[in-house]
């Protein structure tokens, strides 16, 4: 809406701002989007603010001091109505007493969006697209409303207990989804967005994993024996996984230029990692210590010896 009336001196207005409870910092007024003649908004100064007690929204404003020691105004805009903007403002000032500084307007789904695209930045891409799909299928369809500054331990395990018995998910899948959401509110609490994570500790255990049944010298021979008669390429590679205990995204990303087979080693610098299970990426290893050197077994060297000539391990397709 358009008014014509010119502006008036902020000195001017009166009953614009309602009083703030004793003992609580700032102010909460109305203020609206109407333009002047000029095009300049009016703010404060619309007299129609006066007159029609639905015109305009409710903000609030609270002065705070800076890093450089300056005092400066913080202003938080578009609230519905006077109880949610003066509940924002004494959000607002508890947060100020800890020394952080917030928005009391952001979601968890705004947060966690914000969030994702920073760590684009540093983690792997099977990392991000694992993370991206909890939090775009699974947290911000059931807490994305909720205001950031809101979110509780209740809201969380009211969460985790609705995954559980409702959708009937894993453990394993829930606390990976719960683990994802920690993470990112750990992020929030270090660049002091929030005073505490509410995910910790862990509202679900780390589930035990699942046990493992290892081959015996007898079964892995008879594997490698089964796979020499049907698939020689194939009884290779496994050749160099049983030899080495490389994971097989490091067997299937080794390159001719990491294996040494005159000193009998090979170096370990890559992983081959599906994204979405349909694009193919060579990654850093899954941990630090798996960038290394391995030391290669008799055995071992004859299979890559007999692909060396033509080097049907370690090539690149053209994409």
């Amino acid at each position: 809406m358009k008014s014509t009336t010119s502006a008036q001196p902020f000195e001017a207005i009166t009953m614009r701002h309602t009083p703030t409870p004793s003992g609580e910092r700032g102010r909460v007024y109305r203020r609206c989007g109407c333009r002047d003649d000029h095009r300049r908004q009016l703010g404060t100064a619309c007299p129609l603010l006066a007159t029609d007690p639905k015109h305009g929204t409710w903000a609030f404003a609270v002065d705070a001091r800076s890093t450089d020691g300056h005092r400066h105004t913080i202003r938080r805009a578009s609230f519905p109505d006077e109880i949610e903007a003066r509940t924002a403002l004494r959000h607002f000032n508890q947060g100020l007493a800890t020394g952080v500084i917030t928005d009391p307007r952001q979601t968890l789904a705004g947060y966690l969006t914000t969030w994702l695209a920073e760590k684009e930045l540093h983690l792997k891409p099977t990392t991000i697209t694992r993370y991206r799909a909890y939090i775009e299928q699974d947290l911000i369809p059931a807490l994305g409303g909720i205001p950031l500054d809101d979110l509780t331990r209740q809201h969380l395990a009211a969460f985790v207990t609705n995954q559980l018995r409702h959708h009937h998910r894993g453990k394993v899948t829930v606390h990976r989804i719960m683990s994802t959401l920690s993470s990112a509110l750990s992020s929030a609490v270090t660049g002091e967005r929030l005073p505490r994570n509410p995910a910790k500790p862990p509202l679900l255990p780390r589930p035990a994993p699942a046990e493992r049944h290892l081959w015996t010298e007898e079964q892995a021979a008879r594997f490698l024996r089964f796979t020499h008669a049907i698939d020689p390429l194939y009884a290779d590679l496994a050749e160099l996984m049983i030899g080495t205990g490389m994971r097989k995204g490091e067997a299937l990303a080794l390159r001719w230029d990491d294996v040494h087979l005159r000193e009998r080693t090979l170096f370990i610098r890559a992983t081959l990692s599906a994204v979405n299970n349909n694009q193919l990426l060579l990654t850093a290893p899954k941990t630090k210590g798996s960038r290394a050197w391995v030391a290669l077994s008799d055995r071992v060297a004859d299979a890559l010896d007999d692909r060396a000539g033509s080097r049907a391990f370690g090539q690149i397709t053209p994409a």
